[in-house]
């Protein structure tokens, strides 16, 4: 670096730093490498967000006469070239925030920059950015589990009468369907659609000309500014546009839940891979090979949505530490501008990989029906069978078929003899059953069990088939929701990025 450009990067540092007025001197090397150098690397990918915070924020002023016309139409035409994010801009702590980054680059080239903090705080033109950002990335999420859902219902509706084993306790409990299964775990992710929209609703309000806590004196046009940029409304109050916190907990709380969602399946499935259930098995590609042990193949997909999950239930305490500040602390956003977002991609991914396995995997069916074959699963249905056959009572019944699992426990039910269950019946109640043994086989049939559970909710194909077209319809409404979201969204700042072009007669020099 010659002498005259380390001068005009110096005295551009010491401008974009406010160098020389109320500070003296620079900051130190261990402010810069430690504070600054941290803060920066949380915002950096608020840059274009920023820069369209900052483009809304000339334009608007513009229209105000707040900036005079020719230094606005300088400023806006300097703005559109750093939005291409040009070689010549690079970040450094040496220079601050994203914002004073920024700014350091509009100094070397124009002294209309002394008009971009007309009427506001650096803090609300990065607040925007990072809301815009945080927008952005909800509108994916809530894509991506429409996406996975649909997964969920597709392959429900393919095994809606592949007959398992349902596990409680890891033990097999009571026959079900591997479609049944699945279909339990869309439930849990329609709810998450229904908290993502309403915190969005709640998020996409403008904090844009609330000056630094109360408003300016400066014309700053709030609902215009909204209007620029896709957002629905104002946050009412000044000092609540530049200091809320309850939003971002409420945001880490929701994607906490949806990555348990993803990770209860993930954990069904991960033993239901072993070899002691063989109920499923991962394509090769979702899986890992073990170096010592050629025979393996480990899940390690369902491993990494665990992970996801256990970092999310992390980052809730750790937003929740951030913003608990008194108000008006800057530092109860520097963690989360970088560690949200991240967390919104990292449960974006999380839900394309799940819904990938969930496509690519193989259900054991020959297997899935053995087990169910092979046990005591129908030792609740024959329960009730008695129930309604003999008129026993529900407890009597149930400890009937307690005694005989117990003094039969080498067999398993559907080996049991009919004579076994007068013989227990004879003992335990005084007299036989009324039910025929035509009746009782009847009573071990899984296929008949699964059907006769016709109530909402149940096993039987026309009850699943409801539940499916129920879901198909609510994920259809959230995707044209969010089809509507993002195409507002797009053309809003397509329309912004056009006025600001056409506001400016020519490309700035030396960009």
């Amino acid at each position: 670096m010659t002498a005259n450009n380390r001068f005009q990067s110096e005295a551009m540092q010491h401008d974009a730093l406010e160098i020389g007025t109320r500070l003296k001197a620079l900051p130190s090397t261990s402010m810069v490498s430690s504070a600054f150098a941290d803060e920066l690397n949380n915002e950096a990918r608020l840059f274009t967000a920023v820069g369209l915070a900052d483009i809304a924020h000339t334009w608007v002023a513009l229209e105000l006469k707040t900036i005079p016309k020719f230094a606005g139409r300088e400023l806006l035409a300097y703005l559109l070239a750093l939005q291409a994010a040009p070689d010549s801009f690079v970040l450094t702590p040496e220079n601050g925030d994203i914002y004073t980054n920024r700014e350091a680059w509009l100094t070397e080239r124009t002294d209309a920059v002394n008009w971009l903090g007309a009427g506001r705080a650096r803090r609300e033109a990065v607040t925007t950015g990072f809301i815009l950002v945080v927008r952005q990335d909800l509108i994916e999420l809530i894509d991506h589990l429409i996406d996975l859902a649909t997964t969920l219902v597709q392959q429900a509706e393919q095994h809606l009468t592949a007959i398992m084993p349902d596990y409680t306790y890891l033990q097999a409990a009571q026959p079900t369907t591997f479609g049944h299964y699945l279909l339990g775990f869309a439930y849990p992710l329609l709810r998450d659609l229904e908290r993502l929209e309403q915190v969005y609703a709640r998020l996409n309000l403008s904090p844009m000309g609330c000056g630094s806590t109360n408003g300016s004196r400066l014309l700053q046009g709030r609902q215009a500014l909204a209007e620029c940029l896709g957002f629905d409304g104002l946050i009412a109050h000044a000092r609540d546009a530049m200091w809320q916190a309850d939003l971002f907990i409420e945001i880490t709380s929701i994607l906490t839940a949806c990555s348990i969602s993803i990770s209860r399946l993930a954990e069904d499935l991960q033993i239901f891979c072993s070899q002691e259930f063989a109920l499923v098995e991962l394509a090769d590609k979702h899986a890992r090979a073990s170096k010592i042990m050629p025979h393996k193949k480990n899940p390690f997909a369902l491993t990494h949505l665990r992970g996801v999950a256990n970092k999310l239930i992390g980052l809730t305490a750790s937003v929740a530490a951030s913003v608990r500040t008194p108000t008006g602390q800057p530092d109860n956003r520097t963690l989360i501008y970088g560690a949200l977002p991240d967390a919104l991609e990292n449960v974006s991914h999380a839900t394309v990989l799940m819904a990938e396995v969930l496509d690519a995997m193989v259900f054991n069916q020959h297997r899935a029906k053995t087990l169910a074959s092979s046990g005591w699963v129908l030792a609740t249905e024959l329960a009730e069978t008695v129930v309604l056959l003999d008129g026993l009572d529900v407890r009597s019944a149930h400890r009937l078929l307690a005694y005989l699992a117990s003094e039969y426990r080498e067999l398993s039910l559907p080996e049991l003899d009919y004579q076994n269950l007068q013989a227990a019946a004879k003992k335990l109640l005084g007299r036989t059953l009324a039910m025929t043994k035509q009746q009782f086989s009847s009573a071990l049939d899984l296929d008949g069990a699964i059907q006769a559970r016709l109530e909402p909710g149940g096993t039987a194909s026309a009850s699943m088939n409801t539940m499916i077209v129920e879901c198909r319809q609510r994920l259809l409404e959230y995707r044209e929701r969010n089809w509507s979201r993002q195409e507002h969204i797009s053309g809003k700042i397509q329309t912004l990025l056009a006025l600001a072009k056409r506001e400016t007669s020519h490309d700035p020099d030396n960009v």
